[in-house]
């Protein structure tokens, strides 16, 4: 008995010392000025009971431009960079979790949410510069696709009208493109020549029509002043009852 009551009392004085859920977050200053450090890391902390320590020295983890995106500010993408451990690891499934994404984008301190969860890296869209002479387009539009195409008011009443107008091309999205290979483009390879660019026509296969000749600086000339055309008004959508 003496001896199991001696047992008891050793377990009771001797404190039981549990493992520190810690670690050391390096964030850069630009990142702190923001107020955002201060929203984020508290909420993580009473989800999962790990503390973090910011520094801005070297720590166990660092956000960064390099490691894994986590969050966007703007154009910038923030990434996390980590050693490996059960806390750091805990973090970084955090912040790509839904409850992470939600925490990030509800830091809006203007009301306007600062940060973003999107981290899907943004194409960018390669724009063709129209280097053309719109002066000569003009000219050469009505002189060489005004025969079909309503090219501007002083060829309104000369076009075909179930060809469309240059003004109605113009809302197309690939307007550009169309301008610039219209050569290949149906009906016109069967009647379009493009100086040393398309094969003349076969002896069995002649234009059904007067051909037109074009070199590639009269196309881009049409394509530059094609640009300088308002896009058509086509209107509200035809709502359905």
């Amino acid at each position: 008995m003496l001896k199991t009551m001696a047992l008891l009392a050793s377990l009771i004085a001797t404190p039981v010392v549990a493992q520190d859920k810690a670690f050391a977050l390096q964030i850069p200053d630009a990142l702190i000025q923001t107020g955002f450090i201060k929203h984020l890391l508290p909420r993580f902390s009473l989800k999962t009971g790990i503390r973090i320590t910011p520094t801005a020295n070297a720590g166990d983890a660092a956000f960064g431009a390099q490691g894994t995106p986590v969050f966007r500010q703007g154009d910038v993408l923030w990434h996390l960079a980590k050693t490996d451990g059960p806390h750091t690891d805990a973090f970084e499934a955090w912040l790509l979790s839904d409850i992470g994404k939600r925490t990030i984008e509800a830091f809006a301190p203007n009301g306007a949410a600062m940060f973003s969860a999107d981290i899907n890296v943004k194409a960018k869209v390669q724009v063709a510069v129209i280097t053309g002479d719109a002066v000569l387009g003009e000219k050469v539009g009505l002189q060489k696709c005004g025969r079909c195409h309503v090219v501007n008011h002083s060829n309104r009443m000369k076009a075909i009208g179930s060809t469309p107008s240059f003004a109605l091309m113009r809302t197309f999205p690939d307007w550009q493109q169309r301008f610039e290979t219209f050569f290949i483009l149906k009906p016109h390879p069967a009647f379009t020549q493009v100086a040393d660019v398309t094969e003349p026509f076969g002896s069995s296969l002649p234009s059904p029509i007067a051909p037109i000749e074009v070199t590639l600086d009269e196309i881009d000339a049409i394509t530059a002043y094609v640009a300088t055309i308002p896009p058509a008004d086509l209107g509200a959508p035809i709502q359905s009852q």
